[in-house]
């Protein structure tokens, strides 16, 4: 059945115009003569929609090879087509990790047999992501979006240098999982108020910031390309904000959990629980006022997701990592854009616009189309993923996706 829009609100070179516009299944039009009575009697009609560009998350878990029963191309694939997604950079903490050619065409042949939208991996930095030698980064540079040991961090200096100079030399960039592990000191949630009243270990700030101070150092001795992922702290945000103002070569993203959620949010849940953490409420702000003046580039999912055994151990014994790809729009519209802190123009850079750009993102942009009239709760039960943990279940949310269209094809439809 055709689904129509109506009074659309539709994104075009960054602001929106009013549009009424067809979906047959084959190909989308925008109408010149408007909707008439008989389409609006016999097919799907929406009002007031947004349509928007396909969405790019540049760093997400699908988990194959190696961890298929946590996520696989095919589903993490229809989560992110379902939050609106068509395209996607997935992270390379996997079995094997794809640090030469034979590891990685593992990873390749999945996407080609089971993706749905565009999915464009990383390599690893070294390794196994063991930290002790370089991935074979020339062969495998080709056929990578850039360069990350996501998960672990590179710990050596020495070795970070060896890999920005030989990253910058084929032409592509590093996705620097900042976290000095001699700062963790066996934390699990942030070193605040939640955890000391409630006699949890925590993870300082320093063991972020202190490694993009670091590499910040580095990059201006290489002129490597570098961007920092998940930034969760002030200081990050203020070491980030002056190097980009001293012409470092220098990008960050921020997830969607830390511009709405702090550690005052923590109940004894691992739905709460993420790498690194939620930190305070001044943590909180300094991300928002980062988004804002263009500090933070994009916002990232870090879509981690879990078995449900693996997250029902409490904060402690549970896995780090939350689902994210489904609840990011909706997150963000609610407590970001209807409440006035930034525009809807802004939150598409921030989810489409500069995430293509800085990694080369050039293939099919697609559309996605939400509806952001009326609210719902959210439900993990209703998540294409196979992940189910969460912060934000049962949030009250407005911004439900209709429709996304990768390569002129559907793939979600509302049903």
């Amino acid at each position: 059945m055709k689904m129509y829009f109506k009074n659309a609100k539709l994104y075009k070179n960054g602001s929106f115009t009013s549009a009424d516009a067809m979906f047959d299944g084959d190909c989308f039009n925008i109408l010149d003569h408007g909707i008439n009575d008989t389409d609006i009697a016999t097919s799907r009609v929406f009002y007031n929609c947004y349509i928007l560009p396909g969405f790019c998350d540049v760093h997400v878990h699908f988990r194959e090879p190696g961890y298929l029963y946590k996520e696989d191309t095919a589903s993490g694939s229809a989560a992110a087509a379902h939050g609106g997604y068509t395209a996607v950079c997935t992270m390379p903490n996997l079995d094997p990790t794809p640090d030469s050619k034979e590891n990685l065409k593992v990873q390749l042949d999945a996407i080609e047999q089971k993706a749905t939208i565009a999915v464009l991996p990383f390599g690893t930095i070294t390794k196994g992501e063991k930290g002790e030698k370089l991935a074979d980064i020339e062969d495998i540079a080709n056929d990578v979006v850039g360069f990350s040991d996501d998960g672990r961090g590179v710990q050596s200096e020495q070795m970070m240098l060896d890999a920005m100079r030989k990253v910058k030399s084929v032409g592509k960039i590093i996705s620097a999982h900042c976290e000095d592990n001699s700062l963790l000191r066996g934390g699990y949630i942030h070193d605040g108020e939640y955890a000391k009243e409630h006699g949890h270990r925590g993870i300082c700030s320093e063991s972020e910031w202190g490694p993009i101070a670091r590499d910040i150092e580095l990059v201006k001795k290489t002129g490597c390309p570098y961007h920092v992922c998940h930034i969760s702290t002030k200081e990050s945000v203020d070491l980030i904000r002056k190097a980009k103002a001293e012409g470092v070569d220098i990008t960050c993203e921020t997830g969607p959990h830390y511009l709405v959620l702090d550690d005052s949010a923590l109940i004894e849940d691992a739905r709460f629980k993420m790498n690194p953490p939620l930190r305070s409420k001044e943590d909180r702000e300094a991300l928002v006022e980062g988004i804002k003046d263009g500090t933070i580039d994009m916002i990232a999912t870090d879509h981690a997701p879990h078995s449900a055994e693996e997250k029902s151990r409490g904060l402690e014994k549970s896995l780090m990592g939350v689902v994210g790809l489904e609840t990011a729009f909706a997150v963000l519209y609610t407590d970001l854009v209807k409440t006035g802190v930034i525009t809807m123009e802004k939150l598409v850079e921030l989810m489409s616009k500069n995430p293509r750009e800085r990694f080369d993102v050039d293939t099919d942009v697609g559309f996605t189309v939400f509806s952001c009239e009326d609210e719902y709760e959210i439900d993990p039960e209703q998540f294409l993923t196979k992940g189910r943990s969460t912060p934000f279940m049962g949030k009250k949310v407005f911004g439900e996706c209709l429709l996304t269209v990768y390569n002129g094809k559907a793939v979600y439809i509302k049903e």
